[in-house]
């Protein structure tokens, strides 16, 4: 996976976050270390099983805290761990590790969890190997954490949807309603957007499925259908656009949908449903 710090807004993101943790100072470390020169180290433990996700985002906090830190991993992003697992160890100055720790382990823990949680959902994916549907994920991210879940959907084997609204075209229901029609709003599209933008039309009936192709739309979402109405919307389609099934998918109900043919299945569960992995701080030594 290439490095997501590497991503300019990243280290914005980065120090918003660390001034909503410390508006002033952090008092408490003030208090206890009398000398701010002092060093330490400190282990990163995994307290259950999952895949690690954002350990560049993770170092980079304390990066920016103390660009002298230093980590040694044992592991890499889309790495399995195991409870019980130290997979890194900090060392550095105390007041760094100390004011930088709960930050660090929320975006670790957030992307670790969305991995995890889209990795037990891919692994499902697996279980048929003739199946070439791909998972995606959708924009009902975190705000200001879009940037670090998109990265941990694709470290869970997961694909990333469009990323803002500035980066494809999709034309939902409210579009099509101002539009007065599916035709009408796939024109205007074709006539607005440049040639090489890819048009995505959510359709809700047959008829809607039938107008989207008529329109010459590229993709076709079939959003809330039953099993068998998606089955007969793809016959209907018949190759002449790229599908994608949507609509309330978690991974309690995804197992019904994975066979049925559709190019994409889009789940917004991926992200915001995912539970945070327990990762910890812990055996602080002064050095």
């Amino acid at each position: 996976m290439n490095d997501i710090t590497n991503i300019l807004v990243v280290d914005e993101l980065l120090r918003l976050a660390l001034k909503e943790d410390i508006s002033s100072e952090d008092i408490t470390t003030n208090a206890v270390v009398k000398d701010d020169k002092t060093k330490a180290s400190v282990d990163l433990i995994c307290k259950e099983d999952g895949i690690i996700a954002g350990l560049s985002v993770f170092m980079r906090v304390f990066k920016l805290l103390d660009n002298d830190i230093k980590i040694d991993f044992a592991v890499k992003d889309g790495d399995a761990i195991h409870s019980g697992d130290v997979i890194a160890t900090l060392n550095g100055n105390v007041c760094a590790l100390l004011s930088g720790e709960r930050v660090a382990l929320n975006y670790l823990q957030r992307m670790s969890g969305i991995a995890s949680y889209t990795n037990s959902i891919v692994q499902m994916f697996l279980q048929h190997p003739d199946c070439k549907t791909k998972l995606l994920d959708t924009r009902k991210t975190t705000p200001n954490m879009r940037i670090f879940e998109k990265y941990a959907v694709k470290v869970g084997g997961g694909y990333n949807h469009r990323y803002n609204l500035s980066d494809g075209i999709l034309l939902k229901d409210n579009h099509i309603s101002f539009a007065g029609s599916i035709k009408n709003a796939v024109s205007a599209a074709k006539e607005y957007a440049p040639f090489v933008r890819k048009i995505e039309v959510e359709v809700e009936t047959l008829e809607m499925v039938r107008e989207a192709v008529e329109a010459g739309a590229d993709i076709i979402m079939l959003d809330n259908m039953s099993i068998e109405m998606m089955k007969e919307a793809i016959a209907i389609i018949d190759n002449r656009a790229k599908t994608e099934c949507s609509g309330n998918v978690t991974k309690e109900n995804i197992s019904n949908l994975i066979s049925i043919g559709v190019d994409y299945i889009s789940s917004g569960a991926i992200t915001y449903l995912a539970p945070a992995l327990d990762l910890s701080l812990k055996n602080l030594k002064v050095i």
